[in-house]
């Protein structure tokens, strides 16, 4: 088992590489709304798109609530999903300002973020961000709340902006099956030690996976 000291040191310098997924949080300042009417969330939506394709980080999951975003990113360069998260940000809140004649930020300090160890986390990130309208029991089902990337993963609506991930596409051989076998995920409940798991590497900046996979 690693030390502590060895896995802190394995936490941050790895939060950057390229290839590996990133799970990244952004939260309005003090925990108030950056989403204000419904017209709001394809604005930030197609500006996600613009940017992660200028800046070459695929866009696999998804979810916009009234007060904070979650997405899972996959970057090509290393300082990618920086580039990406900052450049969106700047615009977004330009245009909150411009249209609701306010000033000021937006956004609650630095985005948080942590890297993901695919092949045992990826699909448990990626319904963690999907099920959080469903957990802050805003809808019952995930497919009834609009802005998530469920549409997509779980019931085939086009998303340009969404990449399919290889665990993903390693779901099934055709689209209609993989969207099957993603949605036969959510019959089992996350645990709470996942919850607990997912939540802890957000706030702190941990690699989130197993051992062998925090010190490779």
């Amino acid at each position: 088992m690693s030390s502590p000291e060895g896995k802190m040191m394995a936490r941050l310098p790895r939060l950057n590489l390229p290839g590996i997924p990133q799970h990244i949080t952004q939260r309005g300042n003090n925990r108030q709304d950056c989403f204000f009417t419904e017209q709001d969330y394809p604005v930030y939506l197609d500006q996600l798109k613009e940017y992660s394709r200028k800046y070459q980080v695929a866009v696999h999951s998804y979810v916009l609530m009234t007060n904070h975003v979650h997405l899972l990113l996959t970057p090509e360069e290393p300082d990618g999903v920086s580039r990406l998260i900052q450049s969106l940000g700047r615009y977004y809140v330009r245009y909150v300002n411009q249209s609701y004649g306010r000033s000021g930020t937006l956004w609650e300090g630095r985005f948080k973020s942590s890297l993901v160890d695919s092949e045992n986390y990826f699909l448990i990130v990626s319904r963690y961000i999907e099920l959080n309208p469903v957990r802050t029991q805003m809808v019952a089902e995930p497919a009834d709340y609009p802005w998530s990337s469920y549409h997509k993963n779980a019931l085939g609506r086009p998303i340009e902006l969404i990449t399919p991930h290889t665990c993903y596409l390693s779901l099934g051989k055709t689209d209609r099956k993989r969207q099957s076998a993603y949605r036969a995920l959510f019959d089992t409940p996350i645990s709470e030690n996942k919850l607990e798991e997912i939540r802890d590497a957000l706030n702190k900046a941990w690699v989130l996976g197993e051992d062998r996979f925090k010190t490779d």
